[in-house]
């Protein structure tokens, strides 16, 4: 661990961010969850649905690039700060809209805060844990997993029960009321970069060698995750005739075996080698998702199992591709995980809209595939290079 004397307690830092990784499951999780019951309230098709999702989707984006250069000249403290303030603004006007356009709008809200809760949390762990960053990046996306995981069983137990989908959203408020506390009262890790707030700059900065590579993996496998997690009780209840018990069920199903992956996976990434071992999964992941499209649904959460590993795991190869602006070349990382964010729930919103269910779920798998690809790429390229 690298040595802060002016840093609260790591153990007590690192409990924070594992703790906002546990919100933003939560947080992003319940809108898949509670998607039918909205769309039935507010008489909205598959499009409208994807459209409103489109505003999260694009804060996040945002954010993710802001927020890596925000880190870089003002510290991660205000950037962690801030998200904590937006997810607040954000899950309070989206539990309260009435309109899609005020529903897309507090997503957005959201979708800033989930974005720098995505650069904060991961900064604060590569700065703490430089050497064991793997292992630990895969811990607290464990925390990211839990939360995940209890979103659509909290839902589902309460929307079965005659609760309000908007009443369910605003316990949310609770966990990001503690964080905001809790985090005003730590200090955290300060910036070893010394530039200046330069936008320009980014671009010389953040695609040199192999890390455009990196950045298209990332969207990708992004796009596969959110579009699955964003639609699969949709999809199972409109495609497949499973109840709504059932349904968000079987999404519990998988961020709990995307939970359990990642808490194993942090144990033996270092060993096989960042690239191989995300090369692996993510080819179990094309299986999976095949077989739960065209043969049984249960493959279909399955996939989580195989798709755990990867994001932290490529955050932690990507981290070690450069020495220099790491904040700033996170951010520009985690844009492109917010861009795949947008693309993937909005390509299954549509292409279900106008070929169905399955075409739209064969979209995810699609993506699935590319983002296979461009880790075999990458694979093939560290391997070149460590033989030169």
């Amino acid at each position: 661990m690298k040595k802060h004397p002016h840093v609260t307690n790591p153990f007590l830092l690192t409990a924070i961010c594992f703790f906002a990784f546990f919100i933003f499951g939560v947080t992003d999780n319940l809108k898949g969850s509670t998607l039918p019951a909205l769309m039935a309230e507010m008489n909205i098709n598959y499009g409208t649905g994807g459209n409103i999702f489109f505003g999260e989707y694009i804060g996040f984006l945002i954010a993710t690039l802001i927020a890596g250069i925000l880190a870089d000249r003002f510290g991660l403290k205000l950037v962690i700060v801030l998200a904590g303030i937006s997810l607040a603004i954000g899950v309070s006007g989206y539990s309260s809209a009435q309109t899609a356009f005020l529903l897309s709008s507090s997503l957005f809200i959201v979708g800033l805060g989930l974005g720098a809760f995505e650069l904060g949390p991961n900064a604060v762990i590569v700065s703490l844990y430089h050497e064991q960053k793997g292992l630990y990046l895969n811990l607290m996306s464990v925390m990211h997993g839990l939360g995940s995981m209890l979103a659509p069983l909290f839902a589902g137990l309460l929307i079965n029960m005659g609760t309000s989908w908007r009443t369910v959203y605003r316990w949310d408020l609770l966990l990001i009321l503690i964080f905001i506390l809790a985090s005003v009262f730590v200090r955290f890790p300060k910036s070893e970069e010394k530039n200046a707030l330069n936008f320009s700059g980014i671009t010389k900065i953040a695609f040199k060698h192999q890390l455009p590579y990196f950045y298209a993996a990332m969207l990708f496998y992004v796009a596969s995750e959110i579009g699955l997690a964003s639609w699969l009780v949709v999809y199972l209840q409109d495609e497949r005739n499973l109840s709504t018990v059932t349904s968000n069920n079987y999404l519990a199903l998988f961020f709990g075996l995307l939970m359990t992956g990642r808490l194993l996976g942090s144990f033996i990434v270092k060993r096989l080698g960042y690239l191989r071992a995300t090369l692996i999964v993510s080819i179990l992941a094309v299986l999976s998702m095949a077989l739960g499209i065209f043969t049984n649904s249960v493959f279909l959460p399955l996939t989580g199992l195989f798709f755990s590993i990867i994001f932290p795991t490529l955050t932690a190869a990507a981290s070690d591709a450069t020495h220099e602006n790491v904040n700033t070349i996170l951010g520009v990382l985690f844009t492109f995980s917010g861009l795949g964010g947008v693309v993937g729930p909005w390509l299954v919103a549509w292409s279900s809209q106008y070929f169905g269910l399955q075409v739209g779920f064969i979209a995810i798998l699609l993506l699935t595939v590319l983002t296979s690809l461009f880790i075999f790429i990458l694979n093939q390229r560290s391997t070149y290079e460590s033989n030169s």
